[in-house]
């Protein structure tokens, strides 16, 4: 057996120039990267909820890995392209569920070339030696750029929205998601170099040990930071329990149209809460500090409807403690707001959250008359809602409940600024109904347990159709309803107000890695420029020779 070394400060040397094959065999071999590529994507698909199988995102970048390490950039954009399209369509097919096909192709279609992108990136970083490391910068990159643009970014799809159930969980506690997502990237990547140094030496007998043993170690030590990580992952009380319990009243019927009868979705959690009420008179459940209702559990606008406004009074009235209650607020002129309504039993509506980041073609729609020559679906919006400008925390009985209403909890600044904010327990209200039994509910229950765990808190999760839960701050979900089903989870919580050091940090890993990958980017472009130089000035000296 022979072993050679190479130096870890180059770049690797350029491979001798190989035999041609064979026409008939090109052809033969030229769709196979575009299936491993497609394929690719369709593994960091199957990563996420509702199946556990968090370990197929690194299986999926290593194949990625495969495909676009050591191709031009133009290639390997296009070879991004399929494998971001094998990522996203599966992924966001929910977004069709009630409009048709068009917003979900165009949606997965647009998303995709960020990913496209980013193959280019790790093409053009991955002759540079350490290569899967530049890479997993890279990729961070490119999710920190769709978490952003167009139209304030599309977070969902993260990779580290997959690891709920994975080894690599505790690190969101140490730099979240980004460094989340940079650990299963590094795994990814690593693990198809030290394959592709394995099939090497049984190709030819040779094995350059340092890059094999950085290669394992590419693998292990994402690994084994996770492991390292676990006693940031706590659900200790260091401020005493709450008994907290989230409603779910169902809507009459699925889709949009569910809009329709929004007295009836009204009354059902009004229903619910009574119920309750009931529940607790009896000693069947604990007496709730506090209650949480979905986000849209009244679309009727509570300060200007009388019967709305009884109806929560009456339900309020009944359980005897403070709620959250989830409301559509229609101004006279100005745009809608999404308002979560913290409703006391004894003084009505009081302190009030408006969304803040609201969902492009959902709640407002970019581009009207443009978009309208495509689908005629963008009038069901009659109204764009506007965003809210500060963060919410609601003080709930003593309890201080931070809110992220429903697509903002795929941004990580807006769940940050709540518990920043004072926050002792983070609640979500949501909105899922109009997705029918997509996937879309799953995905953002993992994504939820991923926040619990980056910021030490409970995340209840009040939905209006499911699935509803209680989230520990260690990720574990403890209650959780059946999708579309009226229930009511009554869970007693942890407080807590430590901060976490990804909570610490905010975006600076992020940015750390966003900064990593530019780096790379321009040491390898150097390196090219400098190549080009010497090949012309070699070819020059041999001309005049």
């Amino acid at each position: 057996m022979s072993a050679t070394t190479t130096s870890v400060g180059e770049p690797e040397p350029l491979a001798p120039p190989r035999t041609p094959e064979p026409r008939g065999r090109r052809l033969l071999r030229r769709p196979i990267p575009a299936a491993v590529s497609a394929l690719s994507g369709l593994l960091l698909f199957a990563s996420f909820p509702p199946r556990p199988l968090w370990w197929l995102a690194p299986v999926g970048l290593a194949l990625l890995a495969g495909v676009v390490k050591g191709r031009r950039a133009r290639p390997a954009f296009g070879y991004g392209y399929l494998a971001g399209l094998g990522f996203l369509l599966p992924l966001l097919v929910w977004t069709g569920e009630e409009v048709g096909p068009v917003p979900w192709l165009a949606l997965a279609a647009v998303e995709a070339l960020f990913v496209a992108a980013t193959a280019s990136g790790i093409a053009v970083v991955s002759r540079l030696p350490y290569w899967p490391l530049w890479a997993s910068a890279v990729w961070i990159a490119g999710e920190a750029a769709r978490a952003r643009f167009p139209f304030g970014g599309f977070p969902w799809g993260k990779i580290a929205f997959g690891q709920a159930d994975g080894v690599f969980l505790p690190l969101a506690a140490l730099g979240g998601t980004p460094v989340l997502g940079f650990a299963v990237a590094l795994c990814g990547f690593a693990l198809y170099e030290l394959l592709a140094r394995a099939r090497s030496y049984r190709r030819t007998g040779e094995l350059p040990r340092r890059a094999a043993a950085l290669a394992a170690l590419g693998v292990l030590v994402p690994v084994a930071a996770a492991v390292a990580a676990r006693p940031l992952v706590d659900d200790s009380a260091e401020d005493g329990t709450a008994t907290a319990a989230v409603i779910q009243g169902n809507v009459p019927r699925l889709g949009l149209g569910f809009n329709d009868q929004r007295r009836a979705v009204l009354d059902n959690h009004a229903r619910r809460t009574v119920e309750l009420a009931d529940d607790v008179r009896s000693g069947t459940v604990p007496r709730p500090d506090f209650v949480v209702w979905p986000e849209n559990s009244s679309d009727l606008d509570p300060y200007r409807n009388a019967d709305a406004q009884q109806v929560i009074d009456e339900a309020v009235e009944a359980i005897g403690v403070p709620v959250s209650v989830g409301a559509v607020i229609t101004p006279e002129t100005g745009p809608l707001r999404n308002t979560q309504i913290l409703w006391d039993p004894r003084r009505g509506p009081t302190d009030t959250y408006d969304k803040r980041r609201i969902q492009p073609f959902g709640e407002y729609i970019p581009m009207r008359s443009f978009v309208r020559v495509f689908s005629s679906d963008v009038d069901r919006v009659s109204r764009d809602f506007g965003p809210g400008k500060e963060p919410g925390v609601f003080d709930m009985a003593g309890t201080r409940v931070g809110l992220a209403t429903c697509y903002e909890a795929a941004f990580d600044w807006a769940v940050r600024d709540a518990v920043t904010g004072g926050a002792q327990v983070i609640s979500v209200p949501s909105n899922n109904a109009t997705f029918g039994r997509s996937e879309m509910t799953y995905q953002q229950l993992g994504m939820d347990r991923v926040r619990a765990v980056e910021h030490g808190r409970t995340v209840l999760v009040p939905v209006t159709s499911g699935v509803s839960a209680v989230i520990m701050p260690d990720g574990e979900v403890v209650r959780q309803t059946k999708i579309f089903t009226a229930d009511a989870l009554v869970a007693e919580v942890p407080l807590r107000s430590s901060l976490t050091p990804a909570t610490r940090m905010g975006t600076a890993p992020e940015w750390a890695l966003v900064a990593l990958a530019g780096g790379a980017l321009a040491w390898s472009v150097a390196l090219g420029v400098r190549a080009r130089r010497r090949t012309s000035a070699e070819s020059t000296v041999a001309g005049t020779d």
